[in-house]
């Protein structure tokens, strides 16, 4: 007999081990069965008699039980689930007592769905039955989330494994974006806040969670061990999107005891809104004082809400475009106070591993040199580039041409060099100067500051997320790779100072895939044989990089740039949508 229907005779309803006897023990096996089907069928005398036409029509009986069984079944799940939307003792009570009739047969997997009905309605379910859906993985697999979330609440092994590949998933699809070759009009940049926390695994993780602050913190303790472990900053926008997305759901039990929750869903409407005005930046600025003593912990939680990308790009380009309005209102870095506060934020964010990994919480100080050295520095490279402009539309006069040239096309002053080393904040800002240089296709400017990000503080220039929005904007810009003053510059002291990274060189593949024609034949040689991938490297970037041959061979065979593939130049720019500065012109 089939061990489906195991759990019948705790019931009372005879079940394998009956029948097994009346066969094994009577005279007349024939005669035994019929009494079985007689006592266990559908006890209704009005259907007896309908029962020898469904057999003139060859219809089984075990397929017309099971026909009224689905039906039984369906109708009952539906009053379950009235019960369930009941409140009180009596729902309680009520089904308190349906599952101790019901869980013996929840092995019988024709009855499981009611079984599980009445699980996933129950508030606060026996231990005794969480330990036998633990321990039989059959069960626990049919289980639904609701009953799994309090069998994970005393379980963080079960609920790791539950977990884990979602996380896996989630940092492959950032990845997918950050490395994407093809899709060059959807960039990591420019989806919307609202629009991230909605994707698949951020969703599967809220509904996960429920309202378990446990496995909320759960969750938490995950992404800090992993962020810990990796160093990958996606981890810290995962902390960020989940509490959003809880937000979204109105889960009170876990919104309202985050300390963070308030701080983030003010920083949220501003990369929403793309701008912080003087209120918000009280309001952020106000959390950030109210930090007590003893409460010092929370400020690991927040630098790893401020160190996620997309919080790192607002304030950073929030701090460029106060800069362009300092310039043309000559006012002072250091009097602009929302601008303080922004440089403020980076650093704590820029100080997420760091903090996590010694356990030390303390809000690092912002060099006030940043603010009265470097940014000034940085603010005369943007003047320059203004002039340059400005120059550029003026009547032709080539002496005076020339001497505004040479006076705006210098290298960067020392303190832009000195302290793009030794700063993170000068850091990202040198990056996204870079950024506007690149986008408003300023040679010069985009040629003076490369170099100096090759020895920025920590390699924060070689982080993806800079390098998919530098490379986003090179691509439509091809025809400086033919001049090979632009290529020493980006090549050879920018990109080949982290060649060595796997992360540059699948960057680099990106761009020689749209800018190969452009590229004098030497430089594609070294260029193509610098990117070869390593066997570690997984089979997406093998991939690309035999695609990439392929298509210079065909180049070659066609001895003509003309190889069938779209050139850069035919791409309409998907840059208009992405946050940035103002050109200064």
């Amino acid at each position: 007999m089939s061990s489906s229907t195991g759990g019948l005779e705790e019931i009372g309803i005879p079940g394998p081990a009956f029948l097994r006897e009346s066969l094994t023990s009577c005279s007349d096996p024939l005669k035994a069965i019929e009494t079985f089907q007689k006592e266990n069928g559908i006890l209704l005398n009005s259907l007896r008699p309908m029962l020898p036409l469904l057999d003139l029509h060859e219809v089984q009986r075990l397929d017309f039980h099971n026909s009224v069984l689905e039906e039984l079944r369906e109708k009952l799940i539906s009053q379950i689930n009235e019960i369930g939307k009941k409140e009180g003792k009596e729902r309680d009570k009520k089904l308190k007592e349906l599952l101790a009739k019901s869980f013996p047969v929840i092995k019988v997997k024709t009855l499981r769905p009611v079984v599980m009905c009445i699980l996933r309605n129950t508030p606060h379910i026996d231990e005794k039955y969480l330990k036998v859906l633990e321990r039989d993985q059959e069960l626990y697999n049919d289980t639904d989330t609701e009953v799994k979330r309090q069998i994970w609440k005393d379980n963080q092994s079960l609920f790791g494994d539950a977990v884990t590949p979602l996380l896996g998933e989630y940092i492959l699809e950032k990845e997918k974006i950050l490395f994407d070759h093809e899709n060059l009009n959807s960039l990591f940049f420019s989806s919307s806040p609202k629009a991230r926390r909605q994707g698949k695994v951020v969703q599967k993780l809220a509904n996960m969670v429920g309202n378990s602050v446990r496995l909320y913190d759960l969750v938490l303790q995950f992404s800090r061990t992993l962020f810990l472990r990796s160093k990958n900053v996606h981890y810290c926008t995962l902390r960020a999107e989940l509490l959003m997305a809880l937000h979204d759901l109105e889960v009170q039990e876990i919104i309202s005891v985050d300390p963070c929750h308030k701080f983030t869903w003010c920083l949220d409407a501003c990369i929403r809104e793309k701008n912080v005005d003087i209120k918000r930046s009280r309001e952020l600025q106000g959390f950030l004082d109210s930090i007590k003593k003893g409460q010092e912990q929370v400020l690991g939680d927040l630098s790893m809400i401020l160190c996620d990308p997309y919080a790192v790009n607002f304030l950073a380009t929030s701090a460029m475009k106060i800069l362009v309005h300092l310039i043309n209102v000559d006012g002072m870095p250091r009097e602009n106070t929302v601008l303080i506060l922004l440089l403020r934020m980076l650093a704590l964010g820029l100080s997420a591993w760091q903090m996590i990994s010694t356990q030390e919480f303390k809000e690092p100080k912002l060099d006030s040199q940043v603010v009265t050295k470097f940014l000034p520095a940085l603010m005369s490279l943007m003047v320059d580039d203004l002039v340059r402009s400005l120059n550029s539309k003026l009547p032709p006069d080539e002496r005076e041409s020339a001497i505004t040239i040479i006076e705006h096309s210098g290298p960067p002053p020392d303190a832009c060099q000195a302290y793009v080393q030794e700063s993170s904040v000068a850091s990202i800002l040198a990056m996204y100067y870079t950024l506007h240089c690149a986008r408003t296709k300023d040679r010069v400017g985009l040629m003076r500051v490369l170099g100096t990000l090759a020895n920025c503080e920590n390699d924060r220039a070689f982080e993806d997320p800079f390098l998919h929005s530098l490379i986003s904007l090179l691509i439509n810009n091809p025809d400086e790779f033919a001049a090979e003053d632009f290529c020493t510059v980006l090549f050879d002291e920018f990109f080949f100072a982290g060649i060595t990274r796997d992360n540059v060189s699948r960057h680099i593949l990106k761009l020689l895939w749209y800018v190969h024609a452009k590229l004098p034949t030497n430089r594609l040689e070294t260029l193509v044989k610098a990117v070869q991938p390593t066997m570690q490297q997984n089979t997406d970037v093998h991939k690309l990089y035999g695609d990439l041959q392929n298509k210079l061979e065909a180049l070659l065979n066609d001895n003509s740039q003309d190889d069938g593939f779209a050139k850069p130049e035919d791409f309409e720019s998907p840059l208009m949508s992405v946050p940035t500065p103002a050109p200064l012109a």
